[in-house]
């Protein structure tokens, strides 16, 4: 089973790249360049937001009903450590190479440019593939559809690199952070965020009505 996932997520990793159409062109990775700026439809900064809204609050939504008693409630609470970790993570990797946006710069080298500048990792793709992660780890194996959720990270990268909100290698990045903190929530036999809750959330909203 991990083997399998590592080698699906490589293929997800590789569409993050052909999707580009990237020439080599600057930054650490060498593929670093503009994309043509595209604000419409799927892609615009509205529906992007909207999607990781919907995604968190549909994870903390679920956990609530679910509790901590069944394994899909273990795995909505796995899914929130991976986002808050993943949050913690990118927001300290932004605020330490400083580097300034696509609508910022047409120079994919500009790191440790001052604070306000945190184009390096893509936070929104880390948030989206740390959630997405415990799930397809917990149920890929038994319900093969799963592995579609990784079309939300893939979505989303594209659309940050659209509208020039995020390098390539910013969402290849943060989709590697997102994962691996997906992926440690999961190893984890208990979900921190769980345990300090009150009892009641443990149960579940379910339970209790």
């Amino acid at each position: 089973m991990q083997a399998r996932f590592w080698r699906r997520l490589f293929c997800v990793a590789w569409l993050v790249l052909a999707a580009t159409q990237a020439l080599a062109a600057g930054g650490p990775l060498g593929i670093d360049h503009r994309l043509r700026y595209d604000d419409h439809g799927i892609w615009s900064r509205t529906d992007q937001l909207r999607l990781l809204e919907l995604m968190l609050v549909g994870d903390l939504a679920g956990g609530l009903w679910e509790g901590g008693q069944t394994r899909l409630g273990q795995t909505f609470w796995r899914s929130i450590d991976a986002a808050v970790l993943g949050g913690v993570a990118s927001t300290a990797l932004k605020m330490t190479f400083t580097r300034e946006r696509p609508i910022q710069t047409n120079d994919p080298n500009r790191f440790f440019t001052g604070h306000r500048n945190q184009s390096f990792p893509s936070g929104e793709v880390t948030a989206v593939s740390a959630i997405v992660t415990p799930f397809v780890l917990e149920y890929g194996g038994d319900h093969p559809w799963v592995w579609g959720l990784e079309a939300l990270p893939l979505y989303d990268a594209e659309a940050r690199m659209k509208t020039w909100g995020h390098w390539q290698s910013d969402v290849l990045v943060g989709f590697a952070l997102g994962t691996a903190v997906g992926y440690y929530a999961h190893t984890r036999r208990t979900s921190f965020s769980l345990s300090v809750m009150p009892e009641g959330v443990v149960l579940g909203l379910r339970t209790k009505w």
